[in-house]
Formats: C-alpha cells, sequence, structure tokens
C-alpha cells in the first residue's frame, strides 16, 4: 500500500446497490439462490467428468475446467456482496480490494480464452469430423487449457500492480458491488494515465480479438451445418450453436459495454446492472447451455446422483 500523502486509505466501502433494509433482504436471497445454482451446476459437471471415464475426452476436459473457472469468478465477488447487503458498514480491505480486483479481471479473462478454445473444439468436431481425435488429443487440450489459465493470470497482472501503487488518500468510497477499474481509479489521488491506458488497451485488445475468433468459427461452423442433408441434424446443430451464442453475446455484450465503449454517459446504477449481469447471470446459464443439455453428460450425472444415493441408502 502506498504511503504518500497525509493519510492513507486502509480500506474501501462498498456501496452496492443502496436501499431499504427489505430491498437489502430481497437482493441477498436472489443472488444467494442464484450462487447456489451456479456452485451446484458446475460441480455437478465437474464430479460427472471426474467419476465417468466415458467423458475423459478433450471436449468434457474443456468443460470440467471451465465449470471449475465459473465456481472462483463468481466467487472473487458474490460472498463479498452478500455480506455487505446485510451489513451496516460494508467495507472491504485495500489489499482485499486490489486481491479481488486482480482475480476478477484475471478470471474474466481467462474465461474470454476459454470460450476461444471451446469454439475451436466444435469447430474442429463439427467441420472436420474426420480429423478431431488426432488433432484435438489429451496432450493439445492440455496445452490450451494451460495456456487460458497462465495468459489470463499473467495478462492484467502488470497493470494492475502499477494501478495499486498509485495514492488513494481519501475519499475511500466505491459506488460499486465490487472492486472495479473506473471506480478506483477515480478515487486515486495521483492520476497515472499511462497505467490507466495500459490497462484499457490490454483489456480491450483481448475483448475484440476473442470475441472475432469465436464469431468467425461459429460463422464456419453454421456454413458446413447448412449442407447437412438430414433437417433434424441441422436443426440440433442450429440449437446447440445458438444456445451458445446467446450465452457469448450476453457475456461479450455486456464486458464490451462496460470496457470497450464508453461508460461516462451510462448511470451507476446501470453499471451495477451490467456488472451483475456477465459476472452473476451468465456464470449461471453456462451449466445450462454448454454441459447439461449434452445427452453425455445427462447420463454421467443420472448414473453419479444414482451412485450417491445407494451409498447413502447403504
Amino acid at each position: 500500500m502506498n504511503k504518500s500523502g497525509i493519510s492513507t486509505v486502509t480500506q474501501f466501502v462498498l456501496l452496492g446497490f443502496p436501499g431499504p433494509w427489505k430491498i437489502q433482504v430481497s437482493l441477498f436471497s436472489m443472488i444467494l439462490l442464484v450462487y447456489i445454482l451456479t456452485l451446484t451446476g458446475n460441480m455437478a459437471i465437474i464430479c460427472a467428468v471426474r467419476w465417468d471415464h466415458r467423458l475423459h475426452t478433450p471436449m468434457y476436459m474443456l468443460l470440467a475446467n471451465f465449470s471449475f473457472l465459473e465456481i472462483w469468478y463468481v466467487t472473487c465477488t458474490v460472498p463479498t456482496m452478500l455480506v455487505n447487503f446485510l451489513s451496516e458498514a460494508k467495507t472491504i480491505s485495500f489489499s482485499g480490494c486490489f486481491t479481488q480486483f486482480y482475480f476478477f479481471f484475471s478470471l474474466g479473462t481467462t474465461e474470454c480464452f476459454f470460450l476461444c478454445v471451446m469454439a475451436y473444439d466444435l469447430y474442429l468436431a463439427i467441420c472436420c469430423p474426420l480429423h478431431y481425435p488426432s488433432i484435438m488429443t489429451g496432450w493439445l487440450c492440455g496445452i490450451l487449457v494451460s495456456l487460458c489459465w497462465l495468459t489470463g493470470f499473467l495478462g492484467h497482472s502488470v497493470p494492475i500492480f502499477f494501478i495499486s501503487q498509485l495514492s488513494f488518500c481519501g475519499p475511500n468510497i466505491i459506488d460499486h458491488f465490487m472492486c472495479d477499474v473506473d471506480p478506483l481509479m477515480a478515487l486515486s489521488c495521483a492520476s497515472s494515465p499511462i497505467a490507466e491506458d495500459v490497462f484499457q488497451c490490454v483489456r480491450s485488445l483481448i475483448i475484440i480479438l476473442t470475441i472475432l475468433y469465436i464469431l468467425g468459427s461459429y460463422a464456419l461452423v453454421l456454413r458446413v451445418v447448412l449442407q447437412v442433408p438430414s433437417s433434424a441434424g441441422r436443426r440440433n446443430t442450429f440449437s446447440t450453436c445458438g444456445s451458445h451464442l446467446v450465452v457469448v453475446s450476453l457475456f461479450y455484450g455486456t464486458i464490451m459495454v462496460m470496457y470497450v465503449s464508453p461508460t461516462s454517459g451510462n448511470s451507476v446504477a446501470l453499471q451495477k446492472i451490467i456488472t451483475l449481469i456477465y459476472s452473476v447471470v451468465t456464470p449461471v446459464l453456462n451449466p445450462l447451455v454448454y454441459s447439461l443439455r449434452n445427452q453425455d453428460m445427462k447420463y454421467a450425472l443420472h448414473h453419479v446422483l444414482c451412485g450417491m444415493r445407494v451409498i447413502q441408502c447403504s
């Protein structure tokens, strides 16, 4: 923490969603329910892939890693948000704020790369089905997963470190439910346009390049699907790709509004709602869209649940 200035901020106040006590309790209940559903759905996918040997394939290993990522993505912000709903102080320490800031952006960046890899996997499975087993091997899958995690956590580390070294001498009130870059930069006593510009360039570049790659992959997939003679096969593939694109569009649409387009014209309340969508809503939809609609995954989950019931009854 910096020690410049007469006084130094040791903690921040996250205003969250101000309102009467009943509204706070209602919001707490809704967010807690969504959080529990997110954890349950993603943990079920991880357990199914772990315990069913038929799912030990690159596609399902990607899904399991993606579910693991989603669990930590919501966990780095939602517990603090839930505590603040029922707390009067609503404080978070300086180190805790920047730790949340770092993990939230690192996990979000990792998710962007995972969505790219999953789009590539879908492209290979549909456009190159005969070559898929020889291309998407377990070794290549492991390399891609490792690169997603490594690049995601290294991409923002340097600019976030320099932002954390800025002077924060007051005020310390953040009109948000999490430690985001724009509210933090607004509270800094000493401006650092270089660190802010580098952070802005890195996040914009990652978002734009990954969404272009994902859309390009799905465009190639849809072009191949249109050539499928079976109408039932086309419907099934269109249904799968359509549901994927809806969630991808929801995630990327909201983060592009927040981090690529200018947000000065947006109200603080609107920015909170947009952040809530990509940080809380999309993680609860991903298990339904990417895994739980899959017949092999349903079959594996059914056997896992049946096995757990047998163990409990014995």
